[in-house]
Parts: C-alpha cells; structure tokens; sequence
C-alpha cells in the first residue's frame, strides 16, 4: 500500500482540523466532506469511531502506515512512562520528522522525499530511510553537495517555528537533536491516550 496521496484538504476536513497546515480551501469549508455537507445528520459517535478517528488522523499527520504505526505502539509499550507520550516522542524522533521540524523542508511528504533521495545525513552518514529513528544528540545535516538545492535553500529561508529539543546551526545548515521532546512541548493536536485505548483492548 503507497501513502495517501490524495487531495488533503478533504482529510483535513474529516478530522474538523487543518492537520496540514494553513489552508484556505479548509478555512472556508470547515464541516465534513460530502455531498450533504454540514447538514447531514450523524448519530452519537461511539467510543470506538472516536478512538480510531484519533489514530488516523495521526496516522495522516505524520505519513504513517498502519504496520510502522503499529511497531511504534509496541516498542513505545515496551518503554517506561506514560505510553501515549512515548508514542508521540517516537515520531517526533522519526528523521523525516525532524527534518520537517528543522525547517530543511516545508512538509514531512517534502522531508521525506529529501530523506529518500539521499539529501540527509545523520552524523556525517547518508540515511536514505525516512523512518529512521534519531537517538539524543544525533546530528541531522544536509549533504554538502545537496546544500544548493533549490528547494532547501527556499525552505530554510522561510523557517519560522523552533523548538526546544532541536538546536540548528545556520552556517554549517545541520541541526542537533538533543533530547526527545516533552508531550506541553508537540504542538499536534492529538490525543494520545485514546490511541493508547485502541490498542489496549
């Protein structure tokens, strides 16, 4: 199965929240997809729709397939603390993440592009997985020879948001990922704990 790859203003509709990003088209139709639109009638969403909503739509957030969502559960389980938390710090440590956070790219489908195309390295070696998981105070770079790249240098000149647990280095175009972040500190509108419930049943 390929990653969605469809028109993502209707996911964003979906899940009542602009998962992507600013959006215009969402901003004006903010009601769910459909022919009916907002005025067709739903019944009481059960417990179990809403858990599962909530996993898809962090499953679309990140670019996530079911299997790989599935291994972070697990090993996210297997770690001490809270486990919703753990999962959310699992992907926000996957490399195609964190060059999105870094602000070498300006969505993770362009990160993970960059990442697969072998524009990254990770303390001086090429990784070419996009869901390579960072270990604290990894450094995440850009090749030498990628540092021209049109469509890094844009991104990069247009970089806005930090965040406490990366450190980026604007001469040397590399960031450090120092620790993994704390559940205040993602911005994602997610809530975790009803994952944690779907798959504890």
């Amino acid at each position: 199965m390929a990653r969605y790859t469809g028109p993502k203003t209707k996911i964003a509709r979906k899940f009542h929240d602009p998962i992507y990003g600013p959006d215009k088209s969402y901003e004006r139709k903010q009601y769910a997809p459909g022919m009916h639109g907002p005025n067709k009638r739903r019944g009481k969403q059960s417990e179990y729709s809403k858990q599962l909503q909530e996993k898809q739509k962090a499953k679309y957030t990140y670019g996530i397939l079911e299997r790989q969502f599935r291994k972070l559960y697990a090993e996210a389980s297997r770690r001490g603390g809270v486990t919703g938390e753990v999962l959310l710090q699992l992907i926000e440590a996957r490399l195609d993440n964190v060059v999105y956070r870094l602000g070498i790219a300006r969505s993770r489908a362009q990160a993970r592009q960059l990442v697969s195309h072998c524009h990254i390295a990770v303390n001086g070696n090429v990784v070419n997985v996009p869901s390579y998981t960072l270990r604290e105070n990894d450094i995440v770079s850009v090749r030498e020879r990628s540092k021209s790249l049109e469509v890094i240098v844009n991104s990069l000149a247009s970089r806005g948001t930090t965040y406490p647990w990366l450190e980026w280095d604007e001469n040397l175009m590399q960031g450090r990922f120092m620790n993994y972040p704390q559940r205040t500190d993602i911005p994602e509108n997610i809530n975790e704990q009803l994952i944690v419930e779907l798959y504890s049943k």
